[in-house]
């Protein structure tokens, strides 16, 4: 069985070191505990695979980050999944989302998009909302600070000492979800 891995952000230099590309910071660890080399598809993505596991119980994992911004992820992945016959139910999102505290780790199975654009667009692109979420907590700003501002930003110094922890941690727990099934995984990381 092959799962599609996507961490959902924005392209460029400029927004990989923000809050709303948590999701694909977490790719990137997958990558770098994988010693994988992320390249180009077709599909307007860079992708790696791996297997996760031995013998006949191994799984095939393909971890990819849209080339496309944000609103517009669920072409590209929906043109992945299509490529390699991944249905939604075999797809992880990795997002940012704020009504999670910093550093929470929650996973589930569907649901709404709650006003995210990533799961927006990929939502409509699939025609279903069930389809795997590790929702990355980054909290909310702190004042009149508008959301969309602050999803922009990186990390806070105070935050900084605790994000490669928290990255390692998504990593951990996209590899559960995928090894040991939402019920464990969500007993043993959602907090």
């Amino acid at each position: 069985m092959t799962w599609l891995v996507v961490g959902l952000g924005n392209p460029g230099d400029q927004y990989a070191a923000t809050r709303h590309n948590v999701g694909q910071m977490v790719i990137d660890q997958l990558v770098r505990r994988h010693s994988l080399k992320l390249s180009s598809h077709k599909s307007r993505t860079d992708i790696a695979a791996y297997k996760l596991g031995v013998g006949d119980s191994a799984h095939s994992i393909i971890v990819a980050k849209s080339k496309s911004y944000m609103n517009e992820t669920g072409g590209p992945i929906k043109a992945l999944a299509n490529f390699y016959s991944i249905e939604p139910e075999n797809i992880i999102a990795l997002h940012d989302e704020l009504d999670i505290a910093f550093a929470t780790i929650r996973s589930k199975l569907g649901g709404g998009d709650n006003g995210h654009n990533g799961l927006k667009s990929m939502t409509s692109a699939f025609n279903t909302p069930d389809y795997y979420r590790v929702r990355l907590g980054i909290g909310r700003p702190m004042g009149q600070q508008d959301p969309a501002d602050f999803v922009l930003k990186a990390f806070s110094k105070v935050e900084q000492k605790d994000v490669a922890e928290f990255i390692d941690r998504g990593a951990d727990v996209v590899e559960s979800l995928i090894s040991q099934g939402l019920e464990r995984t969500q007993t043993a990381f959602n907090s």
